[in-house]
Protein backbone atom coordinates (compact mmCIF):
# COMPACT_ATOMS: atom_id res chain seq x y z
CA UNK A 1 0.00 0.00 0.00
CA UNK A 2 1.09 3.53 -0.75
CA UNK A 3 -0.79 5.59 1.84
CA UNK A 4 -2.38 8.92 1.11
CA UNK A 5 -1.02 10.26 4.39
CA UNK A 6 1.83 9.08 6.59
CA UNK A 7 1.81 10.26 10.22
CA UNK A 8 5.03 10.16 12.19
CA UNK A 9 4.16 9.62 15.85
CA UNK A 10 1.35 7.69 17.55
CA UNK A 11 0.68 9.92 20.54
CA UNK A 12 -2.71 11.58 21.10
CA UNK A 13 -2.34 14.01 18.17
CA UNK A 14 -1.14 11.41 15.68
CA UNK A 15 -3.63 8.72 16.67
CA UNK A 16 -6.56 11.16 16.75
CA UNK A 17 -5.73 12.48 13.30
CA UNK A 18 -5.30 8.93 12.01
CA UNK A 19 -8.73 8.01 13.35
CA UNK A 20 -10.39 11.09 11.85
CA UNK A 21 -8.80 10.47 8.45
CA UNK A 22 -9.67 6.78 8.50
CA UNK A 23 -13.29 7.73 9.21
CA UNK A 24 -13.20 9.71 5.96
CA UNK A 25 -11.74 6.82 3.97
CA UNK A 26 -8.16 8.04 3.65
CA UNK A 27 -5.39 5.44 3.47
CA UNK A 28 -3.31 6.23 6.56
CA UNK A 29 -0.02 4.84 7.80
CA UNK A 30 1.27 5.75 11.27
CA UNK A 31 4.89 5.28 12.30
CA UNK A 32 5.25 4.48 16.01
CA UNK A 33 8.63 4.13 17.72
CA UNK A 34 6.85 2.44 20.69
CA UNK A 35 8.89 4.43 23.21
CA UNK A 36 6.76 5.87 25.99
CA UNK A 37 7.65 6.71 29.58
CA UNK A 38 5.65 5.20 32.41
CA UNK A 39 4.17 8.60 33.29
CA UNK A 40 3.21 11.47 31.03
CA UNK A 41 2.02 14.99 31.71
CA UNK A 42 -1.53 15.39 30.47
CA UNK A 43 -3.43 13.28 33.00
CA UNK A 44 -6.17 15.84 33.57
CA UNK A 45 -8.44 16.82 30.70
CA UNK A 46 -10.59 19.88 30.11
CA UNK A 47 -14.25 19.47 29.11
CA UNK A 48 -13.54 20.60 25.55
CA UNK A 49 -11.93 17.19 24.90
CA UNK A 50 -15.23 15.38 25.41
CA UNK A 51 -16.81 16.22 22.00
CA UNK A 52 -13.78 14.78 20.18
CA UNK A 53 -13.98 11.59 22.25
CA UNK A 54 -17.66 11.35 21.46
CA UNK A 55 -17.01 11.83 17.75
CA UNK A 56 -14.49 8.98 17.82
CA UNK A 57 -16.84 6.81 19.88
CA UNK A 58 -14.42 6.24 22.76
CA UNK A 59 -15.93 8.17 25.67
CA UNK A 60 -17.71 5.18 27.21
CA UNK A 61 -14.47 3.17 27.16
CA UNK A 62 -12.45 6.06 28.62
CA UNK A 63 -15.04 6.42 31.37
CA UNK A 64 -14.44 2.84 32.55
CA UNK A 65 -10.84 3.46 33.61
CA UNK A 66 -10.82 7.19 34.38
CA UNK A 67 -11.88 9.51 37.19
CA UNK A 68 -14.76 11.92 36.58
CA UNK A 69 -13.50 15.52 36.92
CA UNK A 70 -16.09 18.14 38.00
CA UNK A 71 -13.81 21.17 38.32
CA UNK A 72 -10.65 22.74 39.71
CA UNK A 73 -9.77 24.31 43.07
CA UNK A 74 -6.99 26.90 43.42
CA UNK A 75 -5.30 27.35 46.81
CA UNK A 76 -2.87 30.16 47.52
CA UNK A 77 -0.06 30.34 50.06
CA UNK A 78 -1.76 33.45 51.51
CA UNK A 79 -4.88 31.45 52.33
CA UNK A 80 -7.15 32.35 49.40
CA UNK A 81 -9.23 29.67 47.74
CA UNK A 82 -11.03 29.80 44.40
CA UNK A 83 -13.31 26.96 43.21
CA UNK A 84 -14.36 26.52 39.59
CA UNK A 85 -17.09 24.13 38.49
CA UNK A 86 -17.48 23.19 34.84
CA UNK A 87 -20.71 23.56 32.90
CA UNK A 88 -21.89 26.73 34.66
CA UNK A 89 -23.01 28.12 31.29
CA UNK A 90 -25.86 26.34 29.53
CA UNK A 91 -24.72 24.32 26.54
CA UNK A 92 -21.15 23.78 27.75
CA UNK A 93 -19.85 20.37 28.79
CA UNK A 94 -20.10 20.12 32.61
CA UNK A 95 -17.34 17.56 33.23
CA UNK A 96 -14.03 16.14 32.08
CA UNK A 97 -11.86 13.16 33.04
CA UNK A 98 -8.61 12.50 34.87
CA UNK A 99 -6.96 9.76 32.86
CA UNK A 100 -4.17 7.19 33.11
CA UNK A 101 -2.27 8.53 30.10
CA UNK A 102 -0.76 5.27 28.76
CA UNK A 103 -4.20 3.65 28.73
CA UNK A 104 -5.80 6.70 27.11
CA UNK A 105 -3.12 6.79 24.40
CA UNK A 106 -3.68 3.08 23.75
CA UNK A 107 -7.43 3.68 23.41
CA UNK A 108 -6.85 6.34 20.75
CA UNK A 109 -4.50 4.08 18.82
CA UNK A 110 -6.84 1.09 19.03
CA UNK A 111 -9.73 3.20 17.75
CA UNK A 112 -7.66 4.42 14.81
CA UNK A 113 -6.78 0.81 13.95
CA UNK A 114 -10.43 -0.24 14.21
CA UNK A 115 -11.30 2.48 11.70
CA UNK A 116 -8.67 1.26 9.24
CA UNK A 117 -5.46 3.16 9.95
CA UNK A 118 -2.32 1.04 9.71
CA UNK A 119 0.43 1.28 12.31
CA UNK A 120 4.05 0.18 11.95
CA UNK A 121 6.56 -0.03 14.78
CA UNK A 122 9.47 1.87 13.31
CA UNK A 123 11.35 5.06 14.12
CA UNK A 124 10.88 6.95 10.88
CA UNK A 125 13.64 9.17 9.53
CA UNK A 126 13.27 12.03 7.08
CA UNK A 127 15.41 14.20 4.84
CA UNK A 128 15.02 17.43 2.94
CA UNK A 129 13.15 17.10 -0.32
CA UNK A 130 12.56 19.45 -3.23
CA UNK A 131 10.16 22.28 -4.08
CA UNK A 132 7.18 19.95 -4.51
CA UNK A 133 7.94 17.97 -1.35
CA UNK A 134 9.88 20.01 1.18
CA UNK A 135 10.57 17.00 3.38
CA UNK A 136 10.41 13.30 2.60
CA UNK A 137 10.84 9.87 4.14
CA UNK A 138 14.29 8.38 3.89
CA UNK A 139 14.89 5.37 1.64
CA UNK A 140 15.49 3.25 4.74
CA UNK A 141 12.09 4.19 6.17
CA UNK A 142 10.30 3.56 2.85
CA UNK A 143 11.90 0.12 2.74
CA UNK A 144 11.05 -0.67 6.37
CA UNK A 145 7.40 0.16 5.68
CA UNK A 146 7.45 -1.76 2.37
CA UNK A 147 5.96 1.15 0.49
CA UNK A 148 5.72 1.08 -3.29
CA UNK A 149 5.81 4.88 -3.45
CA UNK A 150 6.05 7.97 -1.30
CA UNK A 151 2.90 9.15 0.55
CA UNK A 152 1.33 12.30 -0.85
CA UNK A 153 1.47 14.03 2.54
CA UNK A 154 3.52 13.70 5.71
CA UNK A 155 2.30 14.77 9.15
CA UNK A 156 4.75 15.49 11.95
CA UNK A 157 3.22 14.21 15.20
CA UNK A 158 6.56 13.47 16.87
CA UNK A 159 5.72 15.78 19.77
CA UNK A 160 8.46 17.82 21.35
CA UNK A 161 11.05 16.14 19.15
CA UNK A 162 9.68 18.41 16.37
CA UNK A 163 11.36 16.21 13.78
CA UNK A 164 10.35 18.19 10.68
CA UNK A 165 11.06 21.60 12.19
CA UNK A 166 14.50 20.49 13.31
CA UNK A 167 15.28 18.96 9.92
CA UNK A 168 14.20 22.13 8.13
CA UNK A 169 15.68 24.40 10.82
CA UNK A 170 12.38 26.13 11.50
CA UNK A 171 12.58 28.33 14.58
CA UNK A 172 10.10 28.76 17.40
CA UNK A 173 9.03 31.23 20.05
CA UNK A 174 9.37 30.01 23.62
CA UNK A 175 7.49 31.06 26.73
CA UNK A 176 8.28 33.51 29.47
CA UNK A 177 9.18 31.04 32.21
CA UNK A 178 12.08 28.68 32.86
CA UNK A 179 10.30 26.10 34.99
CA UNK A 180 10.76 22.40 35.57
CA UNK A 181 8.23 19.90 36.92
CA UNK A 182 8.75 16.77 39.02
CA UNK A 183 5.81 14.44 39.51
CA UNK A 184 4.83 10.94 40.55
CA UNK A 185 1.85 8.87 41.67
CA UNK A 186 1.06 8.31 45.35
CA UNK A 187 -1.17 6.21 47.52
CA UNK A 188 -2.48 7.40 50.92
CA UNK A 189 -1.92 11.04 50.01
CA UNK A 190 -4.70 12.93 51.77
CA UNK A 191 -6.96 14.78 49.33
CA UNK A 192 -9.99 16.24 51.11
CA UNK A 193 -11.51 18.24 48.27
CA UNK A 194 -15.03 17.13 47.38
CA UNK A 195 -16.58 16.35 45.03
CA UNK A 196 -14.62 13.30 43.94
CA UNK A 197 -12.21 14.02 41.11
CA UNK A 198 -11.67 17.70 41.91
CA UNK A 199 -8.21 18.78 40.74
CA UNK A 200 -6.27 21.06 43.10
CA UNK A 201 -3.71 23.64 42.00
CA UNK A 202 -1.69 25.12 44.88
CA UNK A 203 0.40 28.28 44.69
CA UNK A 204 3.41 27.48 46.87
CA UNK A 205 6.18 29.47 48.52
CA UNK A 206 8.17 28.57 45.42
CA UNK A 207 6.27 27.75 42.23
CA UNK A 208 3.05 25.73 42.24
CA UNK A 209 1.83 22.16 42.51
CA UNK A 210 -0.92 19.96 41.11
CA UNK A 211 -2.93 17.16 42.64
CA UNK A 212 -4.90 15.05 40.18
CA UNK A 213 -7.13 12.27 41.53
CA UNK A 214 -6.83 9.05 39.51
CA UNK A 215 -8.44 5.69 40.22
CA UNK A 216 -6.71 4.34 43.34
CA UNK A 217 -3.97 6.99 43.46
CA UNK A 218 -3.10 10.66 43.27
CA UNK A 219 -0.83 12.31 40.72
CA UNK A 220 1.25 14.96 42.50
CA UNK A 221 3.62 17.37 40.84
CA UNK A 222 5.59 20.48 41.70
CA UNK A 223 6.53 23.19 39.20
CA UNK A 224 9.42 25.48 40.11
CA UNK A 225 12.03 27.65 38.43
CA UNK A 226 14.96 25.53 37.27
CA UNK A 227 17.40 27.48 39.44
CA UNK A 228 15.24 27.09 42.54
CA UNK A 229 15.01 23.36 41.84
CA UNK A 230 18.77 23.00 42.35
CA UNK A 231 18.37 24.05 45.97
CA UNK A 232 15.86 21.24 46.61
CA UNK A 233 18.33 18.40 46.08
CA UNK A 234 20.42 16.74 43.40
CA UNK A 235 17.89 14.24 42.00
CA UNK A 236 14.24 14.48 40.91
CA UNK A 237 13.29 12.25 43.85
CA UNK A 238 15.03 14.51 46.36
CA UNK A 239 13.50 17.64 44.87
CA UNK A 240 9.93 16.37 44.90
CA UNK A 241 10.34 14.92 48.39
CA UNK A 242 11.78 18.22 49.66
CA UNK A 243 8.72 20.13 48.46
CA UNK A 244 6.32 17.63 50.02
CA UNK A 245 8.17 17.81 53.36
CA UNK A 246 8.58 21.59 53.55
CA UNK A 247 5.73 23.33 51.72
CA UNK A 248 3.06 24.32 54.30
CA UNK A 249 0.15 23.51 51.98
CA UNK A 250 1.48 20.04 51.13
CA UNK A 251 3.37 18.57 54.07
CA UNK A 252 0.40 17.57 56.25
CA UNK A 253 -1.44 15.95 53.34
CA UNK A 254 1.70 14.09 52.24
CA UNK A 255 2.92 12.83 55.63
CA UNK A 256 1.51 9.29 55.17
CA UNK A 257 1.87 9.17 51.38
CA UNK A 258 3.59 6.30 49.63
CA UNK A 259 5.14 6.92 46.21
CA UNK A 260 4.26 4.07 43.81
CA UNK A 261 5.95 5.22 40.59
CA UNK A 262 9.28 6.72 39.59
CA UNK A 263 9.57 10.52 39.67
CA UNK A 264 9.35 12.01 36.20
CA UNK A 265 10.83 15.30 35.00
CA UNK A 266 9.14 17.66 32.58
CA UNK A 267 10.67 20.80 31.07
CA UNK A 268 10.13 23.30 28.23
CA UNK A 269 6.86 24.86 29.17
CA UNK A 270 5.68 26.76 26.15
CA UNK A 271 6.69 26.82 22.50
CA UNK A 272 5.06 27.75 19.20
CA UNK A 273 6.76 26.98 15.90
CA UNK A 274 7.43 29.79 13.44
CA UNK A 275 5.91 27.65 10.67
CA UNK A 276 3.63 24.65 10.85
CA UNK A 277 3.30 23.47 7.25
CA UNK A 278 4.95 23.50 3.84
CA UNK A 279 4.87 21.65 0.50
CA UNK A 280 3.98 18.05 1.29
CA UNK A 281 3.87 18.29 5.08
CA UNK A 282 2.17 19.73 8.16
CA UNK A 283 2.73 19.62 11.92
CA UNK A 284 0.16 18.39 14.43
CA UNK A 285 0.01 18.63 18.23
CA UNK A 286 3.17 19.36 20.21
CA UNK A 287 5.18 19.27 16.99
CA UNK A 288 3.62 22.63 16.17
CA UNK A 289 3.42 23.99 19.70
CA UNK A 290 2.67 23.20 23.31
CA UNK A 291 1.09 25.08 26.19
CA UNK A 292 2.11 25.60 29.81
CA UNK A 293 0.40 22.84 31.86
CA UNK A 294 -1.27 25.27 34.27
CA UNK A 295 -5.06 24.67 33.67
CA UNK A 296 -4.32 21.37 31.80
CA UNK A 297 -4.85 22.46 28.18
CA UNK A 298 -2.12 20.29 26.64
CA UNK A 299 -4.00 17.17 25.64
CA UNK A 300 -6.95 19.20 24.44
CA UNK A 301 -4.61 21.11 22.13
CA UNK A 302 -3.30 17.82 20.73
CA UNK A 303 -6.83 16.64 19.92
CA UNK A 304 -7.90 20.08 18.71
CA UNK A 305 -4.96 20.40 16.33
CA UNK A 306 -5.97 17.10 14.73
CA UNK A 307 -9.57 18.27 14.47
CA UNK A 308 -8.54 21.56 12.87
CA UNK A 309 -6.41 19.85 10.23
CA UNK A 310 -9.31 17.52 9.50
CA UNK A 311 -11.80 20.40 9.26
CA UNK A 312 -9.72 22.77 7.16
CA UNK A 313 -8.08 20.25 4.83
CA UNK A 314 -9.13 16.62 4.93
CA UNK A 315 -12.88 17.23 5.06
CA UNK A 316 -12.58 18.21 1.37
CA UNK A 317 -11.90 14.60 0.38
CA UNK A 318 -8.78 12.72 -0.72
CA UNK A 319 -8.64 14.64 -3.99
CA UNK A 320 -7.48 17.72 -2.05
CA UNK A 321 -4.08 16.04 -1.80
CA UNK A 322 -3.71 16.60 -5.55
CA UNK A 323 -4.50 20.33 -5.23
CA UNK A 324 -1.47 21.78 -3.45
CA UNK A 325 -2.71 25.37 -3.50
CA UNK A 326 -6.02 24.51 -1.87
CA UNK A 327 -4.30 22.22 0.61
CA UNK A 328 -1.82 24.95 1.58
CA UNK A 329 -4.67 27.42 2.11
CA UNK A 330 -6.41 24.90 4.35
CA UNK A 331 -3.30 24.33 6.44
CA UNK A 332 -2.83 28.09 6.75
CA UNK A 333 -6.38 28.40 8.10
CA UNK A 334 -5.81 25.63 10.64
CA UNK A 335 -2.51 27.16 11.70
CA UNK A 336 -4.11 30.58 12.22
CA UNK A 337 -6.69 29.04 14.54
CA UNK A 338 -4.01 27.10 16.42
CA UNK A 339 -2.00 30.26 16.98
CA UNK A 340 -5.08 31.96 18.37
CA UNK A 341 -5.65 29.01 20.69
CA UNK A 342 -2.09 29.24 21.98
CA UNK A 343 -2.36 32.98 22.50
CA UNK A 344 -5.73 32.66 24.25
CA UNK A 345 -4.55 29.96 26.63
CA UNK A 346 -1.42 31.89 27.49
CA UNK A 347 -3.38 35.08 28.19
CA UNK A 348 -5.58 33.17 30.65
CA UNK A 349 -2.71 31.25 32.24
CA UNK A 350 -0.74 34.47 32.70
CA UNK A 351 -3.61 35.88 34.81
CA UNK A 352 -3.01 32.97 37.20
CA UNK A 353 0.76 33.19 37.13
CA UNK A 354 0.94 36.94 37.77
CA UNK A 355 -1.71 36.90 40.50
CA UNK A 356 -4.44 38.75 38.64
CA UNK A 357 -7.11 36.06 39.11
CA UNK A 358 -6.66 36.03 42.88
CA UNK A 359 -6.78 39.85 43.09
CA UNK A 360 -9.98 39.88 41.04
CA UNK A 361 -11.49 37.20 43.25
CA UNK A 362 -10.58 39.13 46.41
CA UNK A 363 -12.07 42.31 44.92
CA UNK A 364 -15.33 40.48 44.19
CA UNK A 365 -15.48 38.90 47.63
CA UNK A 366 -14.93 42.23 49.37
CA UNK A 367 -17.50 44.03 47.21
CA UNK A 368 -20.08 41.34 47.93
CA UNK A 369 -19.49 41.66 51.67
CA UNK A 370 -19.51 45.47 51.63
CA UNK A 371 -22.59 45.89 49.45
CA UNK A 372 -24.48 42.77 50.47
CA UNK A 373 -28.02 42.89 49.19
CA UNK A 374 -27.40 45.58 46.55
CA UNK A 375 -28.93 44.73 43.16
CA UNK A 376 -26.37 43.69 40.59
CA UNK A 377 -23.48 42.81 42.92
CA UNK A 378 -24.19 39.07 42.83
CA UNK A 379 -24.79 39.22 39.08
CA UNK A 380 -21.36 40.73 38.41
CA UNK A 381 -19.64 38.18 40.65
CA UNK A 382 -21.46 35.24 39.04
CA UNK A 383 -20.87 36.67 35.56
CA UNK A 384 -17.10 36.83 36.09
CA UNK A 385 -16.95 33.37 37.64
CA UNK A 386 -18.91 31.85 34.77
CA UNK A 387 -16.67 33.35 32.13
CA UNK A 388 -13.40 32.44 33.83
CA UNK A 389 -14.58 28.89 34.53
CA UNK A 390 -15.79 28.51 30.93
CA UNK A 391 -12.48 29.85 29.61
CA UNK A 392 -10.61 27.31 31.74
CA UNK A 393 -12.87 24.55 30.42
CA UNK A 394 -11.96 25.28 26.81
CA UNK A 395 -15.48 26.47 25.95
CA UNK A 396 -14.89 30.26 26.06
CA UNK A 397 -11.09 30.36 25.89
CA UNK A 398 -10.97 32.12 22.52
CA UNK A 399 -14.10 34.26 22.93
CA UNK A 400 -13.26 37.93 22.47
CA UNK A 401 -15.89 39.03 24.97
CA UNK A 402 -14.60 36.70 27.71
CA UNK A 403 -10.98 37.66 27.12
CA UNK A 404 -11.88 41.35 27.04
CA UNK A 405 -13.99 41.09 30.19
CA UNK A 406 -11.15 39.55 32.21
CA UNK A 407 -8.64 42.08 30.89
CA UNK A 408 -10.98 44.99 31.63
CA UNK A 409 -11.70 43.84 35.18
CA UNK A 410 -8.02 43.22 35.78
CA UNK A 411 -7.00 46.66 34.48
CA UNK A 412 -9.71 48.90 35.89
CA UNK A 413 -11.71 47.20 38.65
CA UNK A 414 -9.22 45.95 41.26
CA UNK A 415 -10.20 47.58 44.57
CA UNK A 416 -9.47 46.95 48.24
CA UNK A 417 -7.33 43.88 47.59
CA UNK A 418 -3.76 42.66 47.66
CA UNK A 419 -1.93 43.74 44.51
CA UNK A 420 -1.49 40.96 41.92
CA UNK A 421 2.25 40.76 42.54
CA UNK A 422 1.53 39.54 46.09
CA UNK A 423 -0.35 36.60 44.60
CA UNK A 424 2.10 35.87 41.77
CA UNK A 425 3.69 32.47 41.25
CA UNK A 426 7.34 32.99 42.16
CA UNK A 427 9.91 33.22 40.80
CA UNK A 428 9.73 34.26 37.14
CA UNK A 429 12.57 34.48 34.66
Amino acid sequence: MTPDVAILGAGPAGSTLAALLAQRGYKVLVFDDAKRPELLVGESLVPATVPVMQRLGIEEKVKTYSQHKPGVTFLHRHGSRVDFTFGVVAGTVPYAYNIPRPQFDDTLRERAEELGARFITHRATVEKGDEAREIQLSAETLAAARLDGHPKLLIDATGRARLFARTLRIGAKTGERSDVAYFAHYEDFRHDFPPDGQVVITILEQGWSWRIPLPGRLSVGIVIHKDAAKTYGSTPEERLDHALRTEPLLKDQAKDAKRVTPVMTYTNYQLVSDRGHGPGWAACGDSFGFVDPMLSPGLFMALESARLLDTHVFSKGASVLDRPGEMAAGFAGAEAELRDWHQSWWELIRHFYDGGIFSMYETGTNFSAQFKGWPGIRFVEDHMTKHIASMASGAFTRRKYSRGLVSFMRKYMLRNCRPPEDYAVLPVK
